[in-house]
């Protein structure tokens, strides 16, 4: 038989859980509520003691949820962010609510941030917050309303978009080939620098083998951090970047880069507005939402 508890924890216990379980770090929920990890962890002492149960495993240098303490941080965190939700909703927060999105660098700085201003006149009641990083988002653990996904299929258990694919195509600064060296077929890229991302190793290969192209070592060259750094490289002159066809569409328009060859080689990866089925309702969700479907249509193209 479960056993009864028949009052509520205290709630300074519960938000010191809560952010003690998101950041599994006593030091790191302490910095967020701006007291002592003591306090944090005495908190959360006290909870395990009414609640009779061990929330977290304690190691050396570490913690982790126990499987108790898993279940009840799913069910507070939902708990809080109803809460945070109501008093949006009857106190009028919502007016300016803050959309908090997590995508990858090149996606940001590339594709999002210079349409940023147009999301910005039509709908001046929408704050955005962007976080970039490489790594997958945990909504349970984050405090991130959506993501973008970068991958072949979204993850499970979220409510996913899918926005446009990936087309790859060679492009440089049109100043690069006026220096003399040869650019007219896929076999002269030997003689130039090939510049790429260390998160895409696969795309100069996958578009020399599309090419049919011998004598071309799609691992040598510039390797930068993400695709942005390697674009940049490009407009710079310091060689050829194997580009995604949707995040240079603004440098190519503008003449900053060119493409030059025909041949753009489509991959299984996609770019997926994604998000969890609890924010599905949330009106800043929806109306960016359909922002970033009707401006994804055009890269797709």
């Amino acid at each position: 038989m479960r056993k009864a508890i028949h009052r509520l924890p205290p709630l300074n216990a519960l938000r010191a859980f809560e952010a003690t379980a998101r950041h599994l770090s006593f030091t790191k929920a302490a910095r967020e509520f701006r007291v002592t990890q003591g306090a944090v962890s005495r908190h959360v002492a006290v909870l395990e003691r009414q609640l009779g149960a061990k929330l977290f495993l304690r190691h050396h240098r570490s913690i982790e949820l126990t499987p108790k303490g898993e279940t009840y941080f799913r069910a507070l965190r939902d708990a809080f962010e109803r809460i945070q939700d109501a008093t949006d909703l009857v106190f009028g927060v919502s007016d300016t609510p803050t959309l908090r999105i997590k995508l990858p660098p090149t996606f940001a700085i590339r594709w999002i941030v210079p349409r940023l201003a147009g999301l910005h006149a039509a709908d001046r009641r929408l704050d955005v917050q962007i976080t970039t990083s490489h790594s997958p988002v945990d909504f349970d653990r984050e405090d991130i309303d959506v993501a973008i996904h970068s991958g072949d299929e979204p993850p499970p258990g979220v409510i996913a978009q899918r926005l446009f694919g990936e087309r790859l195509t060679p492009v440089c600064s049109p100043a690069l080939l006026r220096q003399g060296r040869s650019l007219r077929r896929p076999a002269d890229l030997a003689r130039h620098t090939l510049l790429c991302s260390l998160h895409r190793p696969r795309d100069w290969p996958s578009w020399i083998a599309a090419a049919r192209v011998s004598g071309v070592d799609g691992n040598s060259g510039l390797k930068f951090e993400n695709s942005s750094l390697a674009y940049q490289a490009a407009i710079d002159r310091l060689g050829i970047a194997m580009a995604q066809t949707a995040l240079v569409a603004d440098d190519l328009a503008a003449g900053r880069l060119i493409a030059p060859f025909d041949l753009k080689v489509p991959t299984p990866g996609a770019y997926f507005l994604i998000y969890p089925p609890r924010s599905r309702e949330l009106d800043k969700v929806r109306r960016f939402e359909a922002w970033i479907l009707a401006q994804s249509a055009e890269s797709e193209k």
